[in-house]
Order: C-alpha cells, then structure tokens, then sequence
C-alpha cells in the first residue's frame, strides 16, 4: 500500500498538533482547504481526534503523530546525510 493524497492529507493535519503540550488543540475552520477539512473528519472519525474539525488529539492520535513526526525527521536527516 502507498501513501494517497488523503493519507498525506491526514499526516500533515496530525503534524499540526503540538506533541509538547496536552492542553493545545486545533480548530479547522470552515472556510479552510476542503481536503484538510475532511482529512480532519476523517481523523476523528478513526478515533485520532476529538473533534471533526480539530480539537485535541486522542492517545491514539498523540502516538500516531509522535510515528509521523519520527519518520518526518528520519527522512529529512536521510536527506542531509
């Protein structure tokens, strides 16, 4: 299976949330990119996030996204090497 453009979609959303700190959600507005719109939905319809446009991250989003920021500073350290 490759990475979609809706799985990207969902990756750079989760790569919004602040790691540092449990008490710092994000709001989706309803004027925003219709595809962040619905990553957004998605995400919480999988149970990642709170809210279908934004809110905070579930433990199951906080370690999905801690997965996404290690393999976005894995690659980005691949390509500097």
């Amino acid at each position: 299976m490759r990475y979609n453009q809706a799985l990207m979609d969902e990756l750079n959303l989760l790569l919004h949330f602040d790691l540092d700190t449990t008490q710092q959600g994000i709001k989706v507005h309803h004027d925003a990119d219709p595809a962040v719109i619905a990553a957004a939905v998605r995400l919480h319809d999988k149970g990642l996030i709170t809210l279908s446009d934004g809110g905070y991250l579930t433990e199951l989003g906080r370690e999905a996204n801690e997965h996404a920021q290690a393999m976005l500073n894995l690659l980005r350290e691949s390509t500097t090497a």
